[in-house]
């Protein structure tokens, strides 16, 4: 079973973990925890860098506006396509509406609509 995007984004490494936690979790309960793998497919190597603002009174002393405005790195992402598969769960014919409901969970983490895949091996 996978989960496929729909757009084009950028998905944050900690939207990435939550929606791992949250299928891993779902997973576990429902299927048990040596009845089932779970692939997280893309790896977050964009570094999004932030240009933090002073926000008191009389800040334009301190900052030079937009300036040499390069910005410190805050996040990582990873750059996802359209039709790009971000999950992968594998598990046996009888958990198969186990493994829907854990990447039904796990796309509402996700800026992104999502669509379930399944597919047999």
């Amino acid at each position: 079973v996978e989960l496929v995007n729909i757009k084009d984004v950028q998905i944050r490494h900690n939207a990435l973990e939550s929606a791992r936690i949250a299928a891993n979790r779902v997973m576990e309960k429902f299927v048990g925890r040596d009845n089932f793998m779970l692939k997280i497919v893309p790896y977050p190597h964009q570094i999004i860098r932030e240009h933090k603002r002073v926000n008191v009174a009389q800040a334009d002393r301190f900052q030079e506006g937009m300036k040499k405005a390069y910005g410190k790195p805050t996040f990582v992402a990873a750059r996802i396509d359209s039709k790009q598969t971000i999950i992968v769960a594998e598990v046996d014919k009888n958990n198969v509406e186990h493994a829907k409901t854990a990447l039904k969970r796990a796309s509402a983490k996700f800026p992104s609509p999502c669509r379930i895949v399944v597919c047999e091996i």
